[in-house]
């Protein structure tokens, strides 16, 4: 395994760490639960293999991850690091402690590494600031206390927000999306790692968008590689964000052994690509998402749908399938949706009624009703 150090905080860090986002589940009585039996030895497994760093969150896995995590780190809890986050729900201090409070029950321990401030945006940070006792006081008093080591921040907002919140001088480490299709915060990520923050990447095969098979994405470097791609989807994916210097750690949900065999021997690799294969990948994931811009750039004037279809989302799974060659990802995404499973709420392109509305406001005039009919009838098979 190879390791880092992880930004200030001085500590050696896996380049790969275990995301308990995706443990393996089961059903009982009708409820799905943690399979903790398949669960806790594919955490302790991965502690054995060398990696040292896991994340979990108290909404993962039905609310039930932080427990399973805790069973995991028995015999192991002064060998690896532990992260999980605080879902702030509102500014009161103490609300802040009491979720803290109950995560380090959950995890049944007494502190915490590297506990997050979930998903925050510029705007609540700034909230926060200034409050008599708010989060962040919450937060400096944890760590007086010894309940946390360090406080870090996870980070879903506009790209153009994040530098203010480095800036701040509060945070110790982040946690940020990036992947190859989605580099929104490739500049952030470097002003983090140079202001001497710890870095961890999430999301590194794009929620599984990566890992779906694509001949496409596999044959980036087929020119660069004796004309020969890679083995999968999942490596190219996982082998771009481990390149990337200025990442610490590339946080995996692996939910079986194989997954967790396939990631370590890549995390394992001290040579991941050389910046003539990166800058290639980088201009050919551009291009495609020129090309993906010629069906839909996303700009949602067409909203809002009479029957609440969300056209800019089918569009990019339909771009997924057709850009990418995430076929089997895309079908799979679109059903989700159509159940009411995906986090994203829209009707499916079936309860178009070709009232017209959208194609009025569409900026590029766009045949929005014949391609909402040509989404249905690929994804939906």
């Amino acid at each position: 395994m190879v390791y880092k150090t992880f930004g200030s905080t001085g500590k050696s860090v896996s380049a790969l760490g275990f995301g308990a986002m995706r443990l393996p589940m089961k059903e009982n009585n009708g409820v799905k639960i943690v399979d903790e039996d398949l669960a806790v030895p594919l955490m302790q497994k991965a502690f054995e293999m060398g990696v040292n760093y896991v994340d979990t969150a108290p909404l993962y896995c039905e609310k039930l991850s932080e427990a399973a995590v805790g069973k995991a780190l028995k015999d192991w809890r002064d060998k690896v690091f532990l992260s999980t986050k605080n879902p702030i729900e509102d500014n009161d201090g103490d609300n802040w402690m009491k979720r803290l409070e109950n995560s380090l029950k959950n995890l049944d321990t007494d502190y915490i590494d590297f506990y997050h401030f979930w998903g925050i945006s510029l705007k609540s940070f700034q909230g926060w600031q200034g409050l008599k006792y708010g989060p962040l006081e919450a937060a400096l008093k944890a760590k007086d206390r010894g309940l946390i080591k360090h406080i870090s921040f996870s980070y879903h907002d506009a790209a153009e927000n994040y530098k203010p919140i480095i800036d701040s001088g509060f945070f110790e480490t982040t946690l940020v999306q990036y992947n190859m299709l989605d580099r929104s915060n490739e500049e952030n990520i470097a002003y983090a790692k140079s202001k001497g923050l710890g870095v961890v990447a999430m999301g590194p095969v794009g929620g599984g968008r990566l890992g779906a098979p694509s001949e496409k994405i596999q044959g980036l470097l087929k020119d660069k590689t004796g004309g020969q791609g890679l083995s999968s989807t999942a490596e190219m994916a996982l082998r771009f964000v481990l390149a990337n210097e200025n990442i610490d750690i590339a946080l995996s949900g692996m939910s079986d052994i194989n997954m967790l065999n396939e990631n370590f021997a890549i995390a394992s690799r001290t040579g991941h690509l050389t910046e003539e294969e990166l800058d290639h990948i980088k201009k050919m994931m551009e291009e495609n998402k020129a090309l993906a811009k010629l069906y839909c750039t996303g700009c949602d004037y067409c909203k809002p749908c009479p029957q609440g279809i969300d056209i800019a989302y089918l569009f990019e799974i339909m771009n997924r399938y057709r850009v990418y060659g995430l076929h089997e990802h895309a079908r799979a995404a679109y059903y989700e949706m159509a159940m009411g499973w995906s986090w994203i709420k829209s009707a499916d392109a079936s309860k178009c009624t070709a009232c017209g509305s959208c194609e009025e406001k569409c900026p590029q005039k766009l045949p929005i009703i014949e391609q909402l009919k040509e989404t249905h009838a690929i994804l939906a098979k």
